[in-house]
């Protein structure tokens, strides 16, 4: 009887599967050895690494290693977190209710007493009344139609415009009374300059103008006073008009003595616009009237105070 093939071929496959199994049992169980107790001594496991040594205790300080205490990472926001560290379910409600009655902090209603707040600076004191709540009327305006035309015409003029600057500010800028003296005895004639020094500092224009700034004023004349005039200080624009400080009027007294000619040069300039056909004599009397203008002189003393106020 013959034995077929495959069937010898299944045979020694588990075989094979049999050996494998009993050599790998005996491999990896038989080489542990059951721990015995050998006088009384209980087995201890053994020290990979041993203890390192130090030659010194500044060696072993040095060698310390810092720990560093990890703090595993919270599951919540921490805005959603209070200050022990306790998770707040209802933050997103709390958050909502701040939000609100901020706005309603804003308000002129207040809900708590049922009473309405004051604005400050509006009502007067000593009233103690309640200010009505203005009704508001919903009221539909209606937009006019503006034309295209009409819109550059608005847009042309108002880039057209010069606005001009408002003199109140520059005058609130300026010292109501700008205290100068006269630098050294001077002669000055009518559109002549007149040096002066300040005599404190000073506020012009918004600008802080230091002592002893040099000043320069034109001079005109008036029936017994001469009238100076400052236009620029540093080199800045400014308006200003000089005072005696004596009497407190504008320009400086002259003696009487000197208002026969300034009579004479105020003529002159009237003279300056007549013209009268026919009357030729005119001329010779506006050369004398010019003649004598220009011989008027007047003498400031050194240190002659004066007060500068702002042209209104």
């Amino acid at each position: 009887m013959k034995i077929e093939k495959n069937k010898i071929v299944f045979a020694s496959v588990i075989l094979c599967v049999v050996l494998f199994i009993g050599t790998y049992a005996i491999i990896v169980l038989g080489d542990e050895e059951e721990p015995t107790i050998e006088n009384k001594q209980i087995p201890v496991p053994e020290l990979e690494d041993g203890q390192e040594e130090y030659n010194s205790k500044l060696e072993a300080l040095e060698d310390l290693k810092e720990e560093r205490g990890t703090t595993a990472p919270s599951v919540y926001p921490e805005h959603m977190i209070d200050d022990k560290g306790y998770f707040n379910p209802d933050y997103m409600e709390y958050e909502k209710q701040r939000i609100i009655d901020s706005i309603f902090n804003q308000g002129n209603i207040d809900f708590k007493s049922a009473t309405y707040r004051r604005p400050i600076g509006n009502i007067e004191r000593g009233t103690s009344e309640i200010p009505e709540e203005p009704q508001t009327v919903l009221e539909t305006t209606i937009e006019p139609e503006t034309n295209d035309m009409e819109l550059g015409l608005e847009h042309q003029l108002f880039f057209a415009s010069n606005p001009s600057g408002s003199e109140n500010l520059t005058v609130q800028d300026t010292d109501a009374f700008i205290y100068v003296r006269a630098d050294g005895t001077q002669t000055v004639r009518n559109n002549h300059r007149l040096q002066m020094r300040l005599a404190k500092d000073a506020l012009i224009n918004g600008i802080t103008v230091r002592r002893n700034t040099p000043i320069y004023g034109f001079v005109s004349f008036r029936p017994n006073r001469t009238i100076i005039e400052i236009e620029s200080i540093d080199h800045k624009p400014v308006k200003l008009n000089a005072y005696d400080l004596q009497d407190g009027n504008e320009g400086i007294y002259i003696e009487n003595g000197f208002r026969a000619e300034a009579r004479q040069e105020v003529v002159g300039d009237i003279v300056d616009d007549i013209n009268i056909i026919g009357v030729p004599q005119v001329s010779g009397i506006k050369r004398i009237f010019q003649r004598n203008n220009r011989t008027v002189k007047v003498t400031v003393t050194d240190n002659y105070q004066l007060i500068l106020k702002p042209v209104k």
